[in-house]
Parts: structure tokens; C-alpha cells; sequence
């Protein structure tokens, strides 16, 4: 991998203006604050904070990110910046070295810097703050470039695996996806096994507040309630769990609700279609509801913010679905809250799935079957 392809792939995930130069400013600022906030929690928490390399490589990526904008905005090519940066003259000065070599990552081990952690992220955040003080200047960014190098190298971090790792995630955040090259988690096995390719479900309130859901004309799973005083229409969340199965094609709890698991293979009735599987979607989709009930259930709204999103790879990270990317999860829940507004003011509805265009749409209860 070369930091130019890096440079050339990220530039289609910036979806500032062209002329913003203070936003990224301010954003790579804020991850450099990301990258001592780990560092300090390592530190204090010791044993008890085992996420700490994935997440100091995720700040540091993040990092990397902002200073790519903002070298495009500076006209400064990626790798000329970090060929300065990482001069021979300079790694003998602090007695470290690189595994980025003529622009191009290395396949190797990088020593750790002769300077302290404390040291290393103290001058990263001064030349942060260099950034701040007026326009920056390619010397300014070439500076806050060479702490960079410093602080990840004594966090013993590999710069190759920061850069790649920051393109899947930022990739796979805000470039729509190729229909060819997303999975389809079931297609190997019997009919009898899959999601529905396509499905048409009814969802409809009765008098007693109650929500129930009919495939094919069965009742499927127990009538809903909000189960919480402040009433939200939570009723209706099974909605939620057809978004899964028509755009993710996953949804361990859809597959319970028509006994469709692939009990065909063990590992996956037990692991991907087990009770720890259904649990995991049932508290994704409460969190996730619980985020949307603040945003107005997403009405009006074309993104989903960037926290949100990783906090869902975290939730499913050890289940097939983490093979999507994050903008795919997107669709899923916007399109989701979508289908849902519309059950809830109508009441009921019909929800309709379709896994060949990953897409679901809703129907009113006149519409016969």
C-alpha cells in the first residue's frame, strides 16, 4: 500500500467543501484529544481497558484522516509531507524508524521511539495547537506530520495497519456500496433455511393497544406492547428487524420468528442463529431506538452520525453481519424508521421486503394481500 493510493481512496470519503480549512482544523484537533483520552485511559485502567490498540489505532487513523483533508486543501501531496516528515536525519535524532519508506509501507516490526508516551503526545498536542494559531503553513503541517510519526511509533503502533484500517472504516462509512460485492449471508443454503427473498408482513394495533404480526396469514411471535410508560410505539419495532432481513439479509430474530435457522450446520444454528445472536439484535435495535427517540425518529434525516454507526460494528462484532459496511447499515436504518413513522401513524400496515434490491417499503392495511 502506498500513502498515495491511501490519499487518493480517502479523498472520496470527504464530504466537507472544498474550502473548509477550520472544520478540519478543528476535527483533527478533536482526534488528537481522542488519541491522549486513550492513552490516558490505558494508564489508569491498566487490565481493565483491553480495547486500548483498537482503539488508539482507530484515534490515530482518525488523525490521519483529518490531515489528509487537510493537505488537500493545502495542496500538499500525502506522501511528499510524510517523506519530509520521516527524514533519515530525523529518526536518528529521536532513535526511531519507520515502516513507511519512499512513500510506500513497509513489512516490518517499528521499534519503539526513545522518548516517553507522555512525551510523544505532549509534542503532538503542542503542534496540534501550532495548527490553530494562524493559517498553517506547510512547515506548521510538516511539524504536527513528524509528532504524529513520533506519538503513534511510541503507542507501538504500526502505521500501515492505522492507514488501513481508517480506509475500511471511512470507506465503508460513506461510499455507497457495490451491490456485487456485499454478502449474502444464506444463499447457500435450502430454501427452507433462507430469509425470505421477498416477504409481504402485516402489523396491525387492536383495541387493546396490542401489536401483532401475520405472515402468510399465521400469527408470528407474541402481540407487542411499548413495555414502558412513556409510551413510543416501541409496539412496532419487529419493523426494524425486516429492515435487517431485507437489507443486510441478517436477523436472527426473524429467522426464530418463522423457523427458518440453519440447522443445517451446527456452527451456524448455534453461533448465528443461537439465543446469544437473537439477543444481541433485540439490544441493538432497543439502543438504536433509544438514539432515535432523541432525533425525532429520524424524519428528515439522510445520515446517520458517524458514532452511532461504530457503535453498532461494536455490538456486532463476532456475527456474520459485521461483514457489512457501516453506510449499508445506514440504509437499513433510515429506510427502517422510514417503514416505521408511517405503521405508527397509520397504526398497522403491511411491510414488504425485497433481499435482491435490499429494500423495504410499506403499504397500508387497505392494500389486499
Amino acid at each position: 500500500m502506498l500513502l498515495a493510493d491511501y490519499a487518493d481512496e480517502i479523498a472520496q470519503t470527504d464530504v466537507l467543501g472544498s474550502g473548509d480549512i477550520a472544520p478540519i482544523l478543528q476535527g483533527l484537533f478533536g482526534e488528537v484529544g481522542g488519541i491522549m483520552s486513550a492513552a490516558k485511559k490505558s494508564v489508569r485502567e491498566r487490565a481493565a481497558y483491553p480495547g486500548y490498540q483498537k482503539a488508539a489505532e482507530e484515534e490515530f487513523g482518525d488523525t490521519l484522516w483529518y490531515l489528509a483533508a487537510l493537505c488537500r486543501r493545502l495542496q500538499i501531496p500525502l506522501d511528499e509531507l510524510f517523506a519530509e516528515a520521516t527524514s533519515a536525519e530525523h529518526f536518528r535524532r529521536v532513535g526511531s524508524a519507520s515502516d513507511l519508506v519512499n512513500g510506500a509501507f513497509a513489512h516490518v516490526v517499528v521499534p519503539i521511539a526513545t522518548c516517553s508516551m507522555d512525551t510523544a503526545l505532549f509534542r503532538l498536542g503542542r503542534a496540534a495547537a501550532a495548527l490553530l494559531e494562524s493559517s498553517p503553513d506547510r512547515s506548521a503541517v510538516v511539524s504536527f506530520a513528524r509528532s504524529y510519526v513520533d506519538a503513534l511509533h511510541a503507542a507501538q503502533l504500526i502505521f500501515a495497519d492505522v492507514a488501513r484500517g481508517n480506509l475500511r472504516k471511512a470507506r465503508g462509512a460513506f461510499i455507497d456500496p457495490v451491490p456485487g460485492d456485499l454478502i449474502d449471508f444464506d444463499e447457500q443454503f435450502g430454501l427452507e433455511e433462507q430469509l425470505p427473498r421477498n416477504f409481504k408482513i402485516r402489523i396491525n394495533q387492536r383495541g387493546s393497544g396490542r401489536s401483532y404480526l401475520q405472515w402468510n396469514g399465521v400469527f408470528i411471535g407474541d402481540p407487542l406492547t411499548d413495555n414502558i410508560s412513556d409510551h413510543d410505539c416501541y409496539r412496532f419495532h419487529d419493523v426494524f428487524h425486516l429492515a435487517f432481513a431485507a437489507i443486510l439479509h441478517w436477523s436472527p430474530v426473524f429467522r426464530s420468528l418463522i423457523k427458518q435457522k440453519r440447522k443445517s450446520n451446527t456452527s451456524y444454528d448455534e453461533e448465528q442463529d443461537g439465543g446469544r445472536a437473537i439477543v444481541v439484535e433485540e439490544g441493538l435495535t432497543a439502543w438504536i431506538f433509544s438514539r432515535a427517540k432523541e432525533l425525532d425518529f429520524f424524519e428528515g434525516h439522510k445520515r446517520v452520525s458517524l458514532d452511532i454507526l461504530k457503535t453498532i460494528g461494536e455490538f456486532v462484532s463476532g456475527y456474520e453481519v459485521e461483514k457489512c459496511p457501516l453506510k449499508l447499515w445506514e440504509r437499513a436504518i433510515l429506510d427502517g424508521y422510514s417503514v416505521f413513522r408511517q405503521i405508527r401513524d397509520a397504526k398497522g400496515g403491511w411491510i414488504v421486503g425485497d433481499r435482491a434490491t435490499r429494500k423495504i417499503c410499506f403499504q397500508p392495511l387497505e392494500f389486499e394481500k
